[in-house]
């Protein structure tokens, strides 16, 4: 792990990954436009090995794979499902309809779900059955018609996850053929409204590139956590939570701010005895090695380069910590105190583990059930009481230079 003061924090601490536009991603798309399930068939061999007739996972395929998953396993899934089925709904709920009257006109907004969306499991380093969960659940809870999976050399653990969660349909067939699938539609796989879900560079670079065709959550780089801590907190506990990130692929970063060099090393040494034990150890101690401490002097200190940062995961690991939540303002999911660890949000505790990274944190927060909905206006225009109404769109019409504007406000106000 590398270590600065405050005062020489490098500007790889705040460096952006910039996502590029990757030729070889537009002209799969592109291919899969046109040629649809051909096109899917031809890179779905290509790239996974898959060589389905149908990527559709039929019932006796959903059926046998709930024979390959442990019973222990499907009571965690549907335990993990329960939380973010509740979290979804109180989320749903504090979202009212609005119907209200301002200048005597009835003014108000309807929440109205998505009619289709498709949900992005991955499928690289490890199966992601809880991704399926925090993508789909939430999606059913806004009352979303239909949902549908897509997941690459799909397990019987991500089937068996997906089904559980409510999906509609689900596709073995994953990469930017499978966003171009949902984007534009093939005879199989169908159109959809917006694209949710983690993955890779490329499949990032492939949500990039539909948005506008439809819509997308945002676009994700590799996984994060920012843990701020002093003197009280567990070094073992702050070393478990980093390669618990790290362990994601090599290029996920975990962040330390603590206020003592002493406490560092503490982390650094928990940190190595847990990767001589760790079967991930490959990949997270890779990640590890590039991570970033940071000593500061103060919590103002703290607070700044967090905020500046803006990490995916934001672990609060101080003393009375609780009291300054509030000035910190960018991430993508909060965890505060010590024994809230980030695997909680991550699984079970209730709250989305699809969340921003590369500082989107600065301007959106995470995956949730606000995402599946759309919050669409309405007026009734009450013509015996809107006579300046329609006086002060002519003039602001006119001003703008905007003569047909300003004459579908006058010819009513001549009716007066």
């Amino acid at each position: 792990m590398k270590k600065y003061d405050y005062i020489n924090i490098p500007d790889e601490f705040y460096q952006k990954i910039e996502f590029e536009n990757i030729k070889s991603v537009e002209d799969i798309i592109a291919e899969v436009r046109k040629d649809g399930d051909v096109a899917l068939k031809k890179y779905s061999k290509l790239f996974d090995n898959c060589e389905r007739e149908s990527f559709l996972i039929t019932k006796e395929e959903i059926d046998k794979a709930f024979e390959f998953v442990d019973d222990k396993i499907i009571v965690a899934l549907n335990y993990a499902i329960e939380n973010i089925k509740e979290f979804a709904s109180k989320q749903l709920a504090s979202l009212k309809e609005l119907r209200t009257e301002i200048g005597g006109n009835v003014l108000g907004h309807k929440i109205v779900p998505l009619n289709t969306v498709g949900c992005y499991i991955p499928g690289g380093n490890y199966p992601l059955p809880s991704t399926a969960l925090m993508t789909i659940v939430p999606a059913k809870v806004a009352g979303v018609k239909k949902v549908v999976a897509c997941s690459p050399k799909i397990q019987p653990l991500t089937i068996a996850a997906c089904k559980l969660a409510g999906a509609d349909e689900i596709y073995c067939v994953g990469g930017v053929q499978a966003v171009g699938a949902m984007a534009y539609g093939t005879c199989e796989i169908p159109k959809v409204d917006k694209i949710v879900g983690p993955g890779n560079k490329y499949v990032t670079a492939a949500k990039k590139y539909v948005y506008g065709e439809c819509g997308i959550d945002f676009l994700a780089g590799p996984s994060e956590v920012l843990i701020v801590a002093d003197e009280s907190a567990n070094p073992k506990y702050v070393a478990a939570d980093m390669l618990a990130q790290c362990e994601h692929d090599k290029d996920a970063r975990a962040y330390l701010i603590a206020f003592s060099d002493e406490f560092i090393q503490k982390v650094e040494i928990s940190a190595s005895e847990f990767l001589k034990t760790l079967k991930t150890a490959e990949i997270a101690k890779v990640a590890f090695e590039k991570s970033i401490a940071v000593k500061v002097n103060s919590l103002d200190e703290a607070v700044s380069v967090s905020n500046l940062r803006a990490p995916e995961h934001l672990e609060l690991c101080f003393k009375n910590c609780e009291e300054y939540t509030d000035r910190f303002t960018n991430y993508g999911s909060l965890f505060v105190g010590s024994h809230s660890a980030e695997v909680f949000g991550d699984y079970a505790s209730g709250t989305n583990h699809t969340l921003p990274t590369n500082q989107v944190a600065r301007y959106s927060g995470g995956l949730s059930v606000f995402n599946y909905i759309k919050v669409q206006t309405y007026q009734v225009i009450n013509p015996n009481t809107s006579d300046y109404l329609k006086k002060a769109s002519s003039i602001l019409a006119h001003s703008e230079g905007l003569e047909a504007h300003a004459l579908a406000a006058e010819v009513r106000l001549d009716e007066i």
